[in-house]
């Protein structure tokens, strides 16, 4: 039996839903901000071992008593077996030799592709959270069934109607409509180069699913204004996903050099790239994009790990030119304020953009 469809209002009084960003940004004290200030905070247990993501539930639950979430990544398939990988490790020998570091290794025996999916579905059975969102595909009903036979909402992340109808009929509890504005990943369930440039924006995105299936939506892709979280609830969405706005709060873990980049605006465009990691990801536009990633093969996870020490090496050297600086489209609007604080602002400007709506007064924090 899967869950049934619910008022995603029941989570979180503002419908205002921190992204989980993998990487180290959506670590527990950003969390806990946002759940503590009314909105729905979340954790990425994407690169995590199951006991660190472990300890982070530990500590987010001694923070906070609100309903929180957890995002997992799919298992993904081996990648390209046609050289491509091969010769994109040639190219980036010379990166490797200026930032005096060796590739990372791409083709190990016991190389994991899951991300320890199975392990993680387990232990978030036996301590159960509020919601647990996916992304890079879409689990089996028998996880969906899990997670529900203990209470937990499922949120598989799509980036198009038809896979809005994979989820529905796998029986995913509700939808995160991922619009082509969004920074970091796409959560498409292919990682197939064929497939680009067929990407939506939110918007239209949200009406070809909203047409498709009829389960609870959250939008997520470039808001950072309280204005668009109110366009997107009048779209069919219940929630809004924010990752960018969330990023540069000083409670976020992501580095020092990654919200600089974003707050001062030196680099101004995004494009989505697989230079990092194999995989489609809007980042700020930087010489490494620039110079590699038109040759970027899609092979994810293995070029995320070829390039692991690369970006490593730029962090530890301060070059923001070196590192994946994943943003949404809407990075210029991001603003330097504490995660309860912006949680309250976008509340504001969302009443504001609301009027004496009746819906207006639901979203009181």
């Amino acid at each position: 039996m899967s869950i049934a469809p619910t008022s995603l209002g029941e989570l979180a009084p503002t419908p205002v839903w921190q992204a989980p960003m993998a990487g180290g940004a959506s670590r527990p004290q950003l969390a806990a901000a946002v759940c503590e200030a009314g909105g729905l905070g979340f954790l990425a247990a994407g690169y995590k071992t199951p006991e660190a993501m472990y300890e982070e539930l530990r500590q987010l639950r001694a923070a906070t008593d609100r309903p929180f979430g957890v995002g997992l990544f799919l298992p993904q398939p081996p990648g390209p077996a046609d050289g491509s990988l091969t010769a994109y490790a040639e190219q980036l020998a010379g990166e490797a030799a200026w930032y005096e570091t060796e590739l990372g290794e791409t083709d190990a025996e016991d190389a994991d592709y899951s991300d320890a999916f199975e392990a993680k579905v387990t232990l978030l059975r036996e301590n159960p959270v509020a919601v647990v969102s996916f992304t890079f595909g879409c689990p089996d009903r028998a996880v969906l069934d899990a997670f529900a036979d203990v209470g937990t909402l499922t949120v598989v992340t799509v980036t198009s109607a038809e896979e809005a109808a994979t989820a529905a009929y796998a029986g995913a509890g509700a939808l995160c409509v991922q619009g082509v504005e969004a920074g970091g990943h796409q959560g498409s369930f292919r990682n197939d180069p064929r497939a680009d440039g067929t990407e939506r924006g939110l918007l239209t995105l949200l009406a070809e699913v909203r047409e498709a299936v009829r389960l609870p939506l959250v939008a997520a892709g470039g808001i950072m204004r309280g204005a668009q979280i109110a366009a997107a609830l009048a779209a069919g969405a219940e929630a809004a996903q924010l990752g960018t706005a969330f990023l540069v709060c000083p409670e976020s873990g992501a580095n020092v050099i990654h919200k600089r980049a974003v707050l001062e605006g030196v680099l101004t465009r995004t494009e989505l790239t697989r230079a990092f990691t194999g995989r489609p990801a809007r980042g700020l536009v930087n010489r490494f994009v620039r110079e590699h990633g038109r040759y970027a093969p899609a092979a994810y996870p293995q070029l995320h790990w070829l390039t692991a020490p690369l970006r490593a090496a730029a962090t530890s050297a301060g070059d923001a030119h070196g590192m994946a600086l994943w943003a949404g489209q809407g990075h210029r609007l991001a603003r330097d304020l504490p995660a309860g604080e912006l949680v309250g602002v976008l509340a504001d400007e969302l009443r504001a953009a609301l009027g004496d709506s009746p819906t207006a007064q639901e979203v009181s924090p």
